[in-house]
């Protein structure tokens, strides 16, 4: 059993009476507004789980996670709200044309029934939507961000989420399916723990609002709204944990002062390490 009251005083947001169209809006604007994807506990080395209720233990406590968490946090509330959610296994994809090999697992998507449709619902796709969309075709402008929503042409029945060009990734794929959280395990300790994924080489933090999206990768904050792209490098360790406390609302209150310090060292090695990169690669 999740603490729902907890829950959602942590999202700032009334129990609703029923589980209404308005009500699951109002949910999703104000999780992504308030609960950061961030992939912090594998810099720090620190494995977790992605069962529902120590997922909602991290947010009560004042972290986020990334989508395994998240997307598993949000389908216990729904559900625990009388909300007809289901899971699915899905896939982030870099490229603008489909993968023919389909959703990879990488990723947790979430659809609601609602009012006789079917909504895409997805509190953990990292700067992405930041209310439902219908599964049906077309385009949805949220903000500064125009999204696309078509069917997959690998999956039948499944459906495909094509990311504004600005964002972190391309397209997101899922299968219709339901499938069960815990399906999500083996993925989610390759992500955790493996050298080669990009959530442990490199620290990411995301928050969605109505006018745009925060991003923390390594050092590099970027702030993308109607303005435009804004990015500056964070470079010392006290301005750095400032803004993951006070744009990002991290609770860093069980990181002590050697963890941080082991943590910056980390994050500003893997930032140095990048930018020699980019500056070989301009000379070749």
């Amino acid at each position: 059993m999740i603490d729902v009251d907890r829950y959602l005083a942590v999202l700032g947001v009334d129990r609703p009476a029923a589980p209404t169209a308005e009500a699951l809006w109002a949910l999703h604007r104000a999780h992504v507004e308030r609960v950061p994807y961030e992939t912090l506990d594998n810099q720090l080395e620190r494995p977790t789980g992605i069962g529902a209720e120590e997922s909602v233990a991290r947010i009560l406590r004042g972290r986020g996670g990334y989508c395994f968490h998240l997307n598993g946090a949000f389908a216990a509330l729904l559900a625990a709200l009388g909300y007809d959610v289901e899971l699915h296994r899905a896939g982030v994809q870099d490229d603008e044309v489909e993968d023919p090999a389909g959703p990879g697992g990488d990723h947790l998507a979430l659809t609601v029934r609602l009012d006789g449709e079917r909504w895409l619902v997805d509190t953990g796709l990292a700067g992405g939507m930041y209310e439902p969309l219908p599964l049906r075709e077309g385009t949805y402008t949220q903000g500064p961000f125009t999204y696309a929503m078509t069917p997959s042409a690998v999956v039948p029945g499944g459906w495909r989420f094509v990311h504004d060009p600005r964002g972190a990734f391309a397209a997101m794929v899922f299968a219709p399916e339901p499938v069960e959280l815990s399906s999500f395990a083996a993925e989610h300790h390759r992500l955790s723990s493996s050298p080669e994924s990009g959530f442990v080489r490199v620290l990411q933090v995301q928050l969605r609002d109505a006018k745009g999206v925060d991003m923390l990768r390594g050092c590099v904050l970027r702030r993308i709204d109607a303005e435009g792209t804004h990015e500056r490098i964070i470079d010392a360790a006290a301005e750095w944990y400032a803004v993951l406390t006070d744009v990002f609302h991290l609770d860093l209150g069980d990181v002590d002062a050697s963890a941080r310090a082991r943590l910056w060292h980390r994050v500003r090695a893997e930032h140095r390490e990048w930018e020699a990169s980019r500056q070989r690669a301009t000379t070749l």
